[in-house]
Order: C-alpha cells, then structure tokens, then sequence
C-alpha cells in the first residue's frame, strides 16, 4: 500500500481554498443530501458531501478531485460538526484523497487473488510510464496507488481508475485503457477480455443457462 499523508496547511493552501463554498448545482444537491437524514442526524451525510466537495475541487482543478483541510473545515460548518470528525472520516476511507492527485488517479489491487493473475505486470507496466506509487507524474496526468481488495476477484487483474473499474487486464489491455484516457476518450469500463460479459465464464455459460420455471422446496429432501 502506499503511504497517505495530509497535504500540508500552508499560507498558499489557505489563499486558494480558504473562501471554498459551493458552486450553485452542488449547494442544491448538499441540501437534498442533507435532506434524506432525521432532524438532529445531519452529520450522518458528512460522507456523501465529502465526495461531493471533491468532485467539486476535481471539476476546479482537472483532477479527480482531493479534499483542502480548508474545504474539510467548510464540511464541517455546514454539518455543524468538529473539523477532527471530518479529518477522522477523510482519512479513514481511501475513496478521499487529502493530498493533490493528478488527472486519472491509477488504483492498481494488489491482494492475492490480483497478485496471482498479474497485478505485478500492471504495476511494472505503470512504472514504465514514469508513474511511482504514491506520487503524482510530472504532467499531472497520473497518481498511482497501490490498493487492497475492490471485490473484483472473479475478473482479476483489475485497476480503478477515478470511477471506472477495468478488469481481466493485460499489459496490452491495461496500456489501451491508459493510451485512451490520455486521448481524452472513454474506454469501455468493466472487463477488457473481448470472450467475456461481464464476470460470466470466458466463451459460454456452463451452469445456469437458463432461468428456473418453477420453484422447488428441497427441505424435504435434506
């Protein structure tokens, strides 16, 4: 895993994010978040506003986003909640990123089952393209991170990159994924094995092939 750490709170980080508020669109959808929790639990939606803040900074700065102590204060005030409440969350889940991220944040799962298919191919293949594990590339374009399990152990290898999960990757298939991003396009998200839908067996169902007509009480039969 790569190291966390919080972006230091400088003069030059309170100059750019110290009056942080939110853009119109985003006010409206943090009252209707706020909205869905009873009187008195408000502080319960300090995780979806979180997200939101970020997708905010990332849509300021091209980036996907990361979360200014000075825009974790202003979560805080708007939830009237301790700004060391907010810190805990924020730096307890790792979807928040507390330091600057570049453009694509590159999320590479590194746990067994990942491990065994490849994921170390991955992790080489990124290296090769000037990215270091818990660093930013020059250009911006870049953040690696190496991750723990994001459930995708049937489709391994896989790498989330911002919000898109890409899976049953190849070096080839990883750097096509890479090489689009870059074009500014969309690559097709879940899995790159052109024999595979979805998580289903390469080439064909084997079980389950059909749906069930009727349902059978086995209890008896135990």
């Amino acid at each position: 895993m790569a190291e966390r750490h919080i972006e230091a709170d400088t003069p030059e980080l309170r100059e750019r994010w110290g009056n942080f508020t939110w853009k119109a669109e985003n006010a409206a959808k943090a009252k209707e978040i706020v909205a869905r929790y009873p009187e008195g639990r408000q502080r319960s939606a300090v995780m979806p506003l979180l997200d939101l803040a970020q997708r905010q900074v990332g849509a300021e700065t091209n980036t996907q986003g990361w979360l200014p102590i000075p825009v974790m204060e202003f979560v805080a005030q708007q939830l009237d909640m301790p700004v060391i409440r907010v810190l805990e969350v924020a730096t307890f889940y790792t979807m928040y990123n507390v330091a600057p991220v570049g453009r694509f944040h590159v999320q590479v799962c590194g746990t067994t089952p990942c491990m065994l298919r490849g994921s170390d191919d991955i992790l080489a293949a990124c290296k090769k393209r000037g990215m270091a594990k818990g660093h930013t590339t020059e250009d911006g374009l870049w953040t690696l991170t190496e991750v723990e399990c994001m459930g995708n152990c049937s489709s391994a290898p896989m790498v989330q990159i911002n919000d898109g999960n890409y899976e049953d990757l190849t070096v080839e298939r990883f750097d096509a994924v890479l090489d689009a991003l870059a074009r500014g396009e969309t690559p097709k998200e879940g899995t790159q094995d052109p024999a595979r839908h979805t998580v289903e067996p390469v080439g064909a169902l084997s079980t389950l092939t059909e749906m069930a007509k009727s349902n059978h009480d086995y209890r008896s039969e135990w």
